[in-house]
């Protein structure tokens, strides 16, 4: 018979540290099938482009839609994730976002209205399962006591380069676009809802009711003079990192008359090199800080649109695509990290912050789209690089609130 102290000896991992192992494995699962539904559909738009005979402008609106939903679901969605939790929240919105990418699959063949109905759906799920995940993500930074959350955030970049690869071997074989993003949307649905079983229950949702809870209680965040500035700043990474993921294609396509194929990779290599910022942004943010390692990232942007606009040739756009990654890796993953420094308040000020940023998804292709009908989507991508180098001005609003 063995000794009940030679059995306890043997150290065995804790129900919480357990739950937090897999509680960690499924926020990853959450922001990678986020990413590859989102390059999915992006990877696709140039065909769909086509077939639809839009112009800049018309494709900005058609956009559009997709901001417009999310704007919609961001606003609300810090009461309902207190409401219902982030796991809940992120179940429904897979469920539904598996329903508007199989509709914009099918119905770009009918016409402009079906795509844009599918979109602005497409972009209510993709908004409130944004905000949940990172909740989530803050939930189990804390709980692993590192700072993790830009690792998650590379993990939906990961998941951007397997669709945006996924998308150029479907276009390089021809694969219908209908086929290609219906059995996306099949596969990162009921993937997502078995993976978010594990997540962590939500501080903010226990929180939330106890200050009173409600709409309110959400929207008096939106009078807080520093998560207003995080969403500036938010909004300008986000503009560059949605400018990159819906016109970089076209930009190359149509600004140095490249192959289809070949503004595919480019959207693919921008998604790379922003996934390798995020995995390894991290030790940089604990040596150096938030505010100086944005900042220098906000140069590398700049640097990286600014060859990409102006290069001389594929080549040299390649490179700018390259820099222009790595630079809008972190704006947004630490935007929520700086949200989400006060547990008890995270999921409001994501809300607030994640709404604020979203907004360069609202604004920004029908601006760029605008300025391409009259100075070329290439050229237009100069006023993005104007608004990053004003996030650099007010990169402290990031630091972290005292404890």
């Amino acid at each position: 018979m063995s000794h009940p102290l030679t059995d306890t000896a043997v150290p065995t991992p804790t129900d919480a540290a357990r739950a937090t192992k897999a509680a960690t494995r499924a926020t990853y699962a959450a922001f990678i099938w986020s990413g590859v539904s989102m390059a999915s559909w992006a990877s696709r738009i140039p065909q769909i482009r086509d077939a639809l005979h839009l112009s800049p402008s018309k494709l900005g609106l058609v956009l559009l839609s997709i901001a417009a939903g999310s704007i919609v679901a961001l606003v609300g969605s810090g009461h309902i994730v207190a409401r219902f939790g982030s796991r809940k929240t992120v179940t429904a919105m897979a469920g539904l976002l598996m329903l508007a990418l199989a509709g914009a699959a099918s119905g770009y063949h009918l016409g402009v209205l079906p795509v844009v109905l599918s979109l602005l759906l497409f972009g209510f799920a993709n908004g409130a399962w944004d905000v949940a995940m990172n909740v989530q993500g803050a939930v189990v930074e804390r709980a692993v006591g590192r700072s993790i959350m830009a690792r998650f955030h590379a993990g939906f970049s990961v998941g951007t380069v397997a669709g945006a690869l996924l998308g150029a071997l479907m276009v390089t074989t021809h694969v219908p676009v209908t086929l290609h993003l219906a059995l996306t949307a099949l596969v990162v649905g009921v993937s997502t809802i078995y993976a978010v079983r594990n997540f962590m229950p939500d501080g903010a949702a226990e929180h939330a009711p106890a200050e009173g809870g409600g709409l309110a209680h959400t929207l008096r965040f939106w009078r807080e003079p520093r998560t207003l500035l995080v969403g500036l700043f938010v909004l300008a990474f986000a503009l560059a990192e949605g400018t990159g993921i819906d016109w970089i294609s076209i930009s190359l396509i149509d600004g140095y008359q490249a192959p289809a194929a070949i503004g595919t990779l480019a959207f693919a290599v921008f998604l790379a090199a922003m996934t390798v910022g995020r995995w390894f942004g991290p030790d940089l943010l604990d040596r150096y800080g938030r505010v100086t390692v944005l900042r220098v990232l906000a140069v590398f942007t700049v640097a990286g649109l600014l060859l990409f606009i102006f290069g001389p040739n594929v080549g040299t756009a390649f490179l700018g695509a390259i820099l222009w990654g790595v630079g809008t890796s972190l704006g947004f993953p630490v935007g929520m990290s700086a949200a989400s420094d006060d547990p008890k308040f995270a999921a409001p000020r994501v809300s607030v912050v994640a709404s604020i940023g979203y907004c360069a998804f609202l604004g920004g292709p029908p601006l760029i789209g605008f300025l391409g009908d009259h100075f070329t989507v290439l050229r237009s991508l100069v006023a993005v690089t104007a608004l990053v180098a004003v996030a650099a001005l007010i990169a402290r609003a990031i630091k972290p609130l005292p404890q």
